[in-house]
């Protein structure tokens, strides 16, 4: 028998004995906010950045009609079709089921359960933690636990007594966001082992890289021989059979179970070869138990949730903030294999000669950065610059094979969430930040290209209406819908993305020197004025021709802006506030801006009641939404910082909550970790509205909201931020300090920061209209 070491050991009673209260993992709600979640967003058994990522699915095998609407698990739903290993963006597949009784090899319909192989279970016998997942299948009497390593799945299935008792791998059919499979194999090695792999065709895929496709490779292991095993595909069910290819594919491992009898799997995953996943296996998990894993998966966890560090009374803020960390670091996960290998778009496989093991060069799958400047790139800045530089590393290689960044990615195909590419904006704020090591020329190149690149640029390198914005200044407003090099009927929002991005750029052209390429991004970062309209003063679409489209509401979501519509996206020129300010009228600015809110809180900051993605799109102020998300600090560039003290605060009690259906809005989006690092963000009281994109960048401040946070930063520099007088009502600034200094600024430079000190805040329930007025921060 394997013996656990002493510190396996100490892992594993702690892990026994469950989170206790001053234990991250217990403020931890994998629940919150999974009524209509999109596919990536529920997988607790799964580990920081995990390639192995497991969950219950209750409507996976549906799919969906685009490719990115909500499917996978529903806190809504009432039966499980099987437990899934991969959930990334464009990414789903290897599906597990335990059953008892007559064979069923297909899953069903979730309206009715009996129909197929999946369970209705109850809410109050399921187990639901960072790293780990339990649930009682009361059709069969069988209780499932999962949990992984980076790149290993385990399941431990406990069986009633029966003599038709099966564990369903359910290969060849899509799950998720992967869409229709196109080609699947599953066979036993021998008694024990198995292995497969599922190819799929995922929408976006489809639409940005055509010739592009991502497979998933496994190979796992058995604790006890099946008596029987029987083979299913699309064409039918067949006894005996040990292999199968073709949609569908299937096997069914056949058991004689006693009461209690515990059947444990253990499944290495790749996306490269299925001897990579045997590899992954072995490497990982080759003499670990469930239980060791377990202990380990949450220990990871803590260790990672323990680089914030929080002290407060309040349960709830408590929750929040720890969920909404637990998404920003489960969003994105790995590609590579322990070897350093990874998938290439075309099929074959890289190789990195230094292998996987360090931690700033993983190579990732990752949906669009569009709007992570606003929440995750901050974060990784902060407290986790290995992921930051990760994310980087994937960009450069991506770039290095195929000429271009990849705006979203599925196994180095393209899969552009947005159409847009902000990478390099994303890339500009990590050299900004000292994130990135070695020669910078390259890297310069890179973002150089993204901003200024039309010539051969794919179609899944995003920006395709690029060309227009280089020449003219702006992007022209197409009616149709579509985006070519002569415009797009995203014109609008397409034009300010551009001109902050192009600003990221200047930033950086200026630090290395290139003076010509400084003057000339400059110049498109003032695009966005090509639209501001001086008499309604908003950005208003224009027309090739140089006019104003007609018929203009500017609450009318679609017509020239993704996502958003003109009152929202009118605030979209971060990276020069100070302009926007100027060109609005300070006082209208401030009015309109406040207007919003006081209208906005009605509705909880979003759609109100509506459970839907796009709930807010028309609204006036959308925060489940990415284009609104640095609105409510532009307060402290008009000289109102007591204003986004008050609205900051009201949105993190408001729009974010603390139940399935009301956790970010309700069904909105929370985008891979996007809206939870936002939550983190403003909970400590510091933001950036350019990205963190400036030559020397800033942070603005706003209002924390916990008694004592302790932050460990890069470098071994630890930054506390403390407050006094804090409470519920207690939310707005009196004075500030930093390391005993008085501090009159509503902002500090990041250096200031990531050098490490104490940030004092003193509050109080009355706003301090002076404070942080007198120098306000830079704005360009």
């Amino acid at each position: 028998m394997h013996r656990a070491p002493l510190l396996g050991l100490s892992l594993l009673l702690l892990a026994q004995s469950g989170p206790g209260a001053d234990d991250p993992l217990a403020y931890v709600d994998p629940e919150i906010g999974t009524a209509h979640s999109r596919w990536f967003f529920y997988t607790p058994a799964a580990v920081p950045y995990g390639m192995a990522k497991l969950a219950p699915s209750t409507n996976g095998h549906e799919g969906n009609p685009s490719g990115w609407e909500a499917v996978g698990y529903d806190a809504r739903h009432e039966s499980i079709a099987g437990f899934v290993h991969s959930h990334e963006w464009q990414i789903g597949g290897v599906c597990f089921m335990p059953t008892t009784g007559e064979l069923q090899t297909s899953p069903g319909d979730l309206s009715d359960p009996a129909s197929g192989y999946r369970s209705r279970f109850k809410r109050e016998k399921q187990i639901s933690q960072a790293g780990f997942y339990q649930v009682h299948l009361d059709d069969y009497g069988i209780t499932a636990e999962l949990t992984a390593t980076k790149r290993v799945g385990f399941h431990r299935y406990t069986f009633p007594a029966s003599d038709s008792a099966h564990i369903l791998l359910d290969i060849g059919n899509k799950q998720g966001e992967s869409s229709e499979v196109t080609a699947a194999s599953v066979r036993m090695v021998d008694d024990l082992h198995f292995e497969g792999f599922v190819r799929t065709y995922p929408k976006y895929v489809e639409r940005y890289d055509p010739q592009g496709s991502v497979t998933m490779y496994f190979h796992g292991v058995l604790d006890k021989k099946p008596a029987g095993v029987t083979a299913f595909n699309h064409k039918g069910v067949f006894e005996g059979k040990k292999s199968i290819d073709g949609k569908g594919a299937g096997l069914a491992l056949n058991y004689a179970t006693k009461e209690g009898e515990k059947i444990g799997i253990k499944v290495g995953l790749s996306y490269t070869s299925i001897a990579a996943a045997k590899a992954n296996l072995q490497a990982e998990a080759a003499s670990l138990s469930f239980d060791e894993a377990k202990a380990a998966a949450q220990n990871e966890w803590r260790k990672a949730f323990g680089r914030i560090a929080i002290e407060d009374e309040s349960v709830s803020n408590k929750t929040k903030f720890y969920t909404g960390l637990f998404h920003a670091l489960l969003g994105r996960g790995v590609a590579c294999d322990v070897s350093g290998d990874y998938p290439k778009f075309d099929g074959s496989t890289g190789h990195f000669p230094e292998g996987a093991d360090d931690p700033k060069r993983q190579f990732i799958n990752s949906d669009a950065i569009w709007g992570g400047y606003w929440n995750l790139t901050q974060l990784w800045a902060l407290s986790y610059p290995e992921w930051y530089s990760s994310f980087v590393h994937t960009q450069m290689t991506i770039y290095r094979d195929r000429g271009w960044f990849a705006d979203g990615f599925a196994n180095s195909a393209y899969a552009s969430g947005v159409g847009t590419n902000m990478v390099g904006l994303a890339i500009a704020g990590a050299y900004q930040t000292g994130i990135l090591e070695g020669d910078m020329e390259p890297v310069y190149e890179a973002v150089r290209k993204n901003e200024l690149g039309w010539k051969d640029r794919p179609v899944g390198a995003g920006k395709a209406d690029v060309k227009a914005f280089v020449e003219r200044g702006y992007v022209p407003f197409h009616p149709e819908d579509r985006t070519d090099p002569e415009g797009s009927n995203f014109a609008s929002s397409h034009t300010l993305e551009y001109s902050f991005s192009a600003h990221a750029a200047a930033q950086m052209a200026l630090d290395l020197g290139k003076n010509d390429d400084h003057d000339e991004l400059s110049r498109l970062a003032k695009g966005w004025r090509h639209l501001f309209n001086p008499e309604n003063r908003y950005i208003q679409p224009k027309t090739a021709d140089g006019n104003f489209i007609d018929r203009f509401n500017p609450q009318e979501a679609w017509r020239g802006f993704q996502e958003g519509n003109a009152v929202q996206y009118s605030f979209f020129v971060p990276h020069q506030p100070v302009a926007l300010i100027e060109a609005i009228g300070r006082d209208e600015f401030n009015q309109r801006l406040n207007r919003i809110f006081e209208v906005s809180e009605k509705d909880d900051f979003s759609g109100g009641q509506t459970i839907d993605a796009f709930a807010g799109v028309q609204s006036l102020y959308n925060h489940g939404n990415q284009p609104c998300l640095h609105i409510s600090w532009l307060f402290n560039f008009s000289g109102k910082p007591w204003l986004t003290q008050k609205w900051t605060r009201r949105i993190c009690d408001r729009f974010y909550g603390t139940d399935p259906v009301h956790g970010y809005g309700r069904g909105q989006d929370e985008d891979q970790g996007q809206l939870g690092a936002w939550f983190v963000m403003a909970s400590l009281g510091i933001f950036d509205v350019k990205g963190l994109t400036d030559s020397r960048p800033i942070v603005e401040l706003g209002s924390p909201l916990f008694e004592k946070a302790t932050v460990q930063l890069g470098k071994e520099k630890t930054l506390v931020i403390e407050t006094a007088n804090h409470s519920a009502e207690n939310v707005y600034v009196q004075s500030a300090s930093f390391d005993g200094e008085p501090l009159d600024r509503c902002w500090l430079f990041w250096d200031e920061l990531a050098a490490g000190g104490t940030l004092r805040f003193t509050l109080g329930a009355q706003p301090r209209e002076d404070w942080g007025v007198e120098t306000p921060p830079p704005g360009f």
